[in-house]
């Protein structure tokens, strides 16, 4: 099975999952998303295809959230400010062919291998 980690390897959760995914032998792809940010269309579809809203793939306690003033802020505006601030993204996103993850909790991804 293919997988795809949207990755931080310095979040527990993140590394979590991608250890989850290794267990279950999957053929894993890593994306360090602070490096490699996904753009717009790439955020909207991982975030739409994991059934959550944009407000909810938001890290709210990065001090990015707090200076943009975005507690109030429209989806398009937040999407902007997470491809601008990649520190924003809630993580990880795991993607298989059965579906689309947040994995928190890490079992999440259970659904989906």
């Amino acid at each position: 099975m293919d997988a795809t980690i949207y990755h931080n390897p310095r979040c527990t959760k993140s590394r979590q999952a991608l250890t989850r995914l290794e267990e279950a032998g999957a053929n894993v792809t890593v994306v360090r998303y602070l490096d490699d940010v996904p753009t717009k269309a790439q955020l909207k579809k991982l975030i739409r295809d994991a059934g959550l809203t944009v407000r909810e793939a938001v890290r709210t306690g990065e001090a990015e959230y707090k200076d943009l003033g975005l507690a109030d802020a429209s989806d398009y505006a937040l999407l902007d400010a997470m491809v601008a601030h990649p520190r924003l993204i809630q993580r990880p996103f795991v993607v298989t062919a059965k579906g689309t993850r947040m994995a928190r909790p890490t079992e999440a991804v259970d659904e989906i291998l």
